[in-house]
């Protein structure tokens, strides 16, 4: 890439990742056109092919690193809890936060990213779907160290479930503290101790 009437400028593949993440978390992936994405970036589009292919792959890339930042792929911060409720308080508490957090954008890019979409999009939002089921698999193995593995299973689907619906509720504008009330009241349907 070049600047007119410069010296070329080297492309910060990271700092291109970082912008693209921020524009599907903040308009999803049919809401984000490719010609957006190379305005946003400042390159060519024969550049952003060259460095991650086509749109999906840029989004799946995307996916990746959000999914890193938020803690999606490790939850041993749970560990330190005492308790199954504390584990479970210690995760949404954590969630609520993340939704409305200043420093990222509102919502979450998993849960809420391609609920609905395009029939040209199904086999990326079907990926998506796995990758929040691999998420549910994921905290179901971490309930584990307090419940069984079935109870796991069905507490898994339930905090999920809180947790999109947080997602939710943040993108139409809910409050922190609105959220959590929520997590005061889901908490309510997990045991002291099971």
């Amino acid at each position: 890439m070049k600047r007119s009437g410069g010296r070329p400028r080297r492309f910060d593949r990271d700092a291109a990742l970082e912008t693209a993440m921020r524009l599907f978390w903040r308009h999803g992936y049919e809401g984000v056109s490719f010609q957006q994405l190379t305005t946003a970036l400042g390159v060519a589009a024969p550049s952003l092919y060259a460095a991650f292919g086509n749109k999906a792959s840029l989004y799946r890339e995307a996916l990746d690193r959000y999914a890193a930042m938020r803690g999606a792929s490790d939850l041993s911060f749970m560990d330190e809890a005492l308790s199954l409720r504390e584990a479970v308080r210690l995760l949404l508490e954590g969630t609520a936060q993340g939704l409305v957090d200043p420093k990222g954008e509102i919502g979450c890019m998993l849960n809420t990213g391609m609920i609905a979409s395009h029939p040209d999009h199904a086999d990326l939002a079907h990926e998506l779907a796995q990758r929040r089921r691999a998420f549910r698999e994921l905290l179901a193995a971490k309930l584990c160290q307090w419940v069984g593995p079935v109870r796991a299973q069905r507490l898994s689907r339930y905090i999920v479930a809180v947790m999109q619906g947080l997602a939710i509720q943040a993108r139409d504008g809910y409050s922190l503290e609105e959220l959590r009330e929520v997590v005061s009241e889901a908490l309510d349907a997990i045991p002291v101790s099971p």
